[in-house]
């Protein structure tokens, strides 16, 4: 099986490049995989016709040109949408990104999968590796996360493992966010075990990714 894999932004593509090995086999053996990242979430676009310049990169501005794009495609048996929920209604979410799919005539096998409330909560749902990757981490402030819950997670991982923590993250600015978030994805994401993570929305990734090829091995 090959899947084609879209991701908000660069950082959820290092992790990714590391767990996918561990959650479908090494690459070609036998399902092979393709990651795509974005610079951004963006909005779904009115009508499903997309007017946003593609240079911008933006993931749901250009998502119902893709899903129509792979479904005229030979060889892409699914295409995976990873994105974060931020502060959105779950349950609304994943129905207006069904509808997307759902217009695509032809569309691939589509899986949409999200990161409560951000993919942050990935790596706080494996602490072992966490505190592998950052032994001075404070657990105190990590004793404090609620798993998958709505608490500005990217804050609160900062306030745990950066030097002065999410404020002086946010003092600093742009690029340095998502230098930091890389250097998580990078320092964190090769210690961890898809097995032993306590996050659900974790979970239905890997469970989902699990069930895409086992469908895909049946129909085969």
């Amino acid at each position: 099986m090959h899947i084609e894999m879209l991701v908000e932004d660069r950082s959820g593509e290092k992790l990714l490049q590391v767990l996918l090995p561990q959650l479908l086999g090494p690459q070609g053996e036998p399902h092979t995989w393709r990651l795509h990242a974005y610079k951004g979430i963006g909005r779904i676009p009115q009508g499903l016709v997309t007017k946003a310049d593609p240079a911008k990169r933006m993931l749901l501005e250009q998502l119902p040109k893709l899903l129509r794009g792979y479904g005229k495609t030979p060889g892409i048996d699914a295409v995976v949408v990873v994105l974060d929920t931020d502060r959105r209604d779950c349950a609304a979410f994943l129905a207006e990104l069904k509808a997307v799919a759902n217009a695509c005539n032809p569309g691939p096998d589509t899986l949409f999968r999200l990161a409560i409330e951000e993919i942050e909560a990935w790596y706080l749902g494996d602490q072992d590796a966490l505190l592998a990757a950052y032994p001075r981490a404070k657990r105190e402030v990590l004793g404090k996360y609620v798993q998958d819950s709505t608490c500005d997670t990217w804050e609160l991982l900062a306030d745990a493992v950066y030097l002065g923590g999410s404020a002086a993250i946010k003092k600093a600015g742009w690029p340095l966010p998502g230098q930091v978030k890389h250097e998580w994805a990078k320092k964190i994401g090769p210690l961890m075990d898809p097995g032993r993570n306590t996050s659900p929305s974790f979970g239905k990734l890997k469970d989902g990714l699990r069930r895409l090829v086992a469908e895909g091995k049946q129909r085969g």
